[in-house]
Parts: structure tokens; sequence; C-alpha cells
């Protein structure tokens, strides 16, 4: 993810001007695809229980002390950083809003932490949905998910630990739009000294489509070395 400037801390989440299109031309934004339980994209049920456990909790902004740790020792809150916030997937050579085949958008975010051998230790989870716009149809989109945790202070801003995760995203036929939830679990970074400076980290999520572009190019071709043969040496006159 791109570096952040101190005093980023809030996000736009009004729909674009693209997204209220969407919503016109599919009728309801939340309603499009059918039942979000029923859709692909939806939560394994495996995982049901955990975030749900995760999600219940207190918001990605509030205070939060971290377990296992002193009362002083709070968790890191969560951000979706500006600028990151909708992830658009389009034609390349049109970007007209009717050329849009799908868009990425945030809906909440939830963390806990606890602190494990001088180590602070987090679970962030995601949930969103993608949008499918005019041009869109059934098939798979991977949503490039950034988590970063920065440390913001005035004047500077300094990158603790990032993680890019390619989230899968099955789209059904006739969907509106489909949901999508990601737990990342045991994002670890050592407690800084003192700790009191922990108020001053933050983890911000994004979607990152120059790091999904980067990881679908393919290798650069390494040509093989052409190995010389050594010229003949002319043989030395005879006395």
């Amino acid at each position: 993810m791109p570096g952040t400037s101190q005093g980023i801390k809030r996000r736009d989440r009004g729909l674009t001007a693209v997204s209220l299109l969407l919503a016109l031309l599919t009728g309801s934004c939340a309603s499009g695809g059918g039942a979000p339980s029923d859709n692909a994209g939806a939560a394994p049920s495996g995982l049901s229980g955990k975030i749900e456990r995760l999600f219940s909790g207190s918001s990605a902004k509030g205070p939060q002390t971290a377990a296992n740790a002193q009362p002083d020792v709070n968790c890191p809150p969560v951000e979706v950083r500006n600028g990151a916030a909708t992830y658009d997937v389009g034609s390349t050579a049109d970007k007209s809003a009717m050329t849009l085949k799908y868009q990425g958008e945030f809906a909440r975010e939830a963390r806990d932490c606890a602190v494990v051998g001088g180590n602070m230790v987090m679970n962030v989870g995601v949930q969103g949905r993608v949008i499918v716009g005019p041009a869109g149809g059934p098939g798979q989109v991977e949503v490039p998910l950034r988590i970063a945790v920065v440390e913001e202070t005035p004047g500077s801003t300094r990158a603790i630990m990032t993680k890019f995760i390619p989230i899968p995203v099955t789209i059904a036929p006739n969907a509106g739009n489909v949901p999508f939830t990601h737990i990342e679990e045991a994002l670890t970074f050592p407690l800084p000294t003192p700790t009191s400076r922990l108020d001053s980290y933050i983890v911000y999520i994004g979607f990152d489509p120059q790091s999904a572009e980067a990881l679908a190019k393919p290798p650069p071709k390494v040509r093989a070395k052409r190995h010389r043969r050594p010229k003949p040496q002319p043989a030395a006159n005879a006395n």
C-alpha cells in the first residue's frame, strides 16, 4: 500500500457517482443478487462462528485493550485508507460508467489483539461487497486487499508491516452484488518501547490493484548466455 499521511483518520462512506448509477441499474445494491447467504462470495460456514465473534465486539475504531496485557496496552484501530476505499474493474480503453464490470467496496471492519511474548498479535476482519456493473456478469473476481500497520506521528509515517491478500469472489448469474468476508489471523509485530507508542499505531486496509497487476504479469524472460568458443591460438614458429 502506498504511504499514508498524518491526519487521515476518516473515509467517505457515501456511494460514488458510479455506485449511484449501479444502484439505479440493479434496482438496489442490497438486494440485486438475492439473499447474501445464498451468494458464492459469502463467508464459508466453517468461519461463521469466528466471524460472528470478531464482528460482534467493539467497533474497529473504538478503544480496545489487548488481551494478556496491562490495561494501558491498546489494540491499534482499523481504518480504510483514503483513496483506496473502492476497486473498479472495467475496460482499460474506456473508463466510462457503462463499461464498468465490477466495483468492490468495504462495509465494515473489526479487530482483536493479544500480547504474546513481547509481540502484538492481531486478527483483522474485513467485510465488503462486489457490485456487478453494466458490463459485468458471472465469473471469478479477485479482490486485492492490502493490510498495513503504520506508526503515524507529527511529521512522519513509519511502516511497521504490510501484507497483500487476494480474495477470490465468485459472481453467480443474475447477481447484483456479492458479499465477501476475510479474516487475516496472527498479524504479528514487536511491541514498541515504550508501549504508549501504540497510541500512534493504526492498521490501514485498502484495495491495492497495483500489486494485483504486478503479480499477474509473467516473469521476464532470461536469455541464456552464449558460450563463445575460444579463438585458436597461432602455432608457435619452430626454430
